[in-house]
């Protein structure tokens, strides 16, 4: 996800394309001689050179206009002109995107992108403006104690990013900046090889190109690759590096990395794709062959567990909450939590709940509360209570908080719903 979203990158598309792909079908992606072959054979059997020959337009029906578009050894690439051309009219604005002709500031840029992870840009933008003003600096991110960098994310979910986040800020403020190259940025806490890529190209102009998901759908489809996710994805990879070797790419690697995350998040969406808007639409394999819908593959998902948990809402007679902190490592480290019992396979009766109570009281169901994980689904069954006043023990244990403090604790949202359920039980 890069500049401005998640991303949206691409490679070319294939070189088996024309009456082959009509009679035969789309030769995939990984047999290169194949392609190689096919491409040859429809230029007149040449050998392969870095600009595409003019061909009789009967000859090429699934090809781009000559002069439109390069062939290699391994794939036909579409016009970076074209494409550019499209972003300099159709580019996004977002909080974090450099203004035309502007410097990309690397800090934007980077909390962005570690934003974008797995999470919508329309989810992200009021986050990531919060965010700024409250952090409105990397060495003001670096210098913030941890509690009040999850408080901040709190909601955001995949919360090892935002411990990441701030252990990389603080190496970035040591070391006086950001590294400006793939490599170094890669050293650094919680960047991987997508992240390093969309960092160094948006923001220190390298000419690379970042792949993610919505990358690796229109490289999927400009190659009309047929082989599913993830499998397919060392292949989709190598393909999408080359998408940049024209010379205008090399000479905008910012722009054209940004056009790249435009054009999956618009016109090449994963249902829906928009083809005849696209500028790559006459070098698209998959448009050609009418698949571009279908593609990407995906192996089928594995079954989601569910795990069973029960959390309490004790509330002291001044209205404060009992909350204490998890774990410093494993699912949801260092963040906020009710009391509660263990998540495990089987439901809890309610006999062996109660003995994990955080103290006496006359505890009532408040209610169900369902989660979502990306690998399993969670049931909780959150009861209430009222507890007079807390043991020294229990309070040095966890925290004590108002409900309105409370809701803007570092508390993840399974536990904001367990925290609205049981308040609404005690109301």
């Amino acid at each position: 996800m890069a500049g401005p979203t998640t991303s949206a990158q691409q490679a070319r598309s294939r070189a088996p394309v024309g009456e082959r792909r009509r009679k035969a079908g789309a030769v995939t992606l990984g047999n290169n001689a194949a392609r190689l072959r096919a491409a040859q054979a429809l230029r007149g059997g040449g050998g392969c050179s870095s600009a595409g020959r003019a061909l009789p337009a009967a000859l090429r029906p699934g090809l781009p206009a000559a002069g439109s578009f390069a062939i290699t050894a391994s794939v036909i690439i579409p016009s970076a002109p074209a494409l550019l051309a499209w972003y300099d009219r159709h580019r996004r604005t977002l909080p974090w995107r450099a203004q035309a002709g502007q410097v990309a500031d690397p800090y934007h840029v980077w909390l962005s992108e570690i934003m974008l992870q797995q999470t919508t840009v329309k989810a992200v933008i009021p986050y990531y403006q919060a965010f700024l003003e409250r952090f409105p600096t990397i060495e003001a991110l670096a210098q913030a104690e941890r509690d009040s960098v999850l408080a901040a994310w709190a909601g955001l979910g995949y919360y090892s990013r935002a411990r990441n986040l701030h252990a990389c800020a603080q190496a970035v403020a040591e070391r006086g900046g950001f590294p400006q190259d793939v490599a170094g940025l890669k050293t650094l806490p919680g960047i991987g090889a997508y992240t390093a890529a969309a960092v160094a190209a948006i923001a220190f102009g390298v000419p690379v190109v970042p792949v993610d998901g919505n990358v690796e759908r229109i490289t999927a489809r400009l190659s009309n690759t047929h082989e599913p996710l993830p499998a397919a994805r060392p292949l989709l990879s190598r393909l999408a590096a080359e998408l940049n070797t024209q010379p205008q790419a090399q000479a905008r690697p910012s722009d054209f990395a940004q056009a790249l995350f435009d054009l999956g998040a618009s016109l090449c969406s994963p249902r829906t794709p928009a083809c005849g808007l696209c500028p790559w639409q006459e070098s698209c394999a998959a448009h050609a062959a009418g698949t571009a819908a279908e593609l990407p593959r995906k192996a089928p998902k594995a079954v989601r567990p569910t795990r069973h948990g029960v959390h309490f809402l004790a509330m002291d007679s001044a209205g404060q909450v009992l909350l204490r902190r998890r774990p410093d490592t494993g699912l949801l480290a260092a963040m906020t939590e009710l009391p509660g019992t263990d998540w495990r396979p089987t439901p809890w009766a309610e006999a062996e709940a109660l003995a994990h109570a955080p103290a006496p009281a006359a505890w009532r169901v408040a209610g169900p509360v369902r989660h979502v994980f990306t690998h399993f689904t969670l049931e909780l069954v959150v009861y209430a209570g009222q507890v007079p006043q807390f043991s020294n023990q229990q309070v040095a244990e966890g925290f004590l908080l108002p409900p309105a403090q409370a809701r803007k604790a570092a508390l993840p949202s399974v536990m904001l719903k367990c925290l609205a359920t049981g308040l609404k039980a005690l109301a």
